[in-house]
């Protein structure tokens, strides 16, 4: 998987907000982090696979739950997919 650049990054009011922009097979591989975050997807797909299974998510999806101390890892299964990952200030 080709690794994917960070789009846009807010901080407000003790929540981080990252913003990726990805094509097809683009994504951030295997990792882990020491705190929990959420991810959603706002325009076409991507599958999030992780410790326990994988999902596909869409914007029709609920935010998924990342666990901390679990791996996982993004991936968008279409051109021009948006996702973005939501977590508490201070914990990169």
């Amino acid at each position: 998987m080709k690794m994917l650049p960070l789009k846009h990054s807010v901080t407000y009011d003790g929540a981080v907000v990252n913003v990726y922009h990805a094509n097809k097979g683009e994504g951030l591989p295997r990792h882990e982090h020491r705190y929990s975050h959420l991810t959603m997807c706002h325009s076409g797909r991507c599958v999030v696979r992780k410790e326990k299974g994988e999902r596909i998510i869409d914007k029709n999806c609920m935010p998924l739950n990342l666990v901390a101390g679990e791996w996982h890892e993004i991936e968008a299964l279409e051109d021009g997919t948006v996702f973005v990952n939501v977590f508490a200030e201070g914990k990169q």
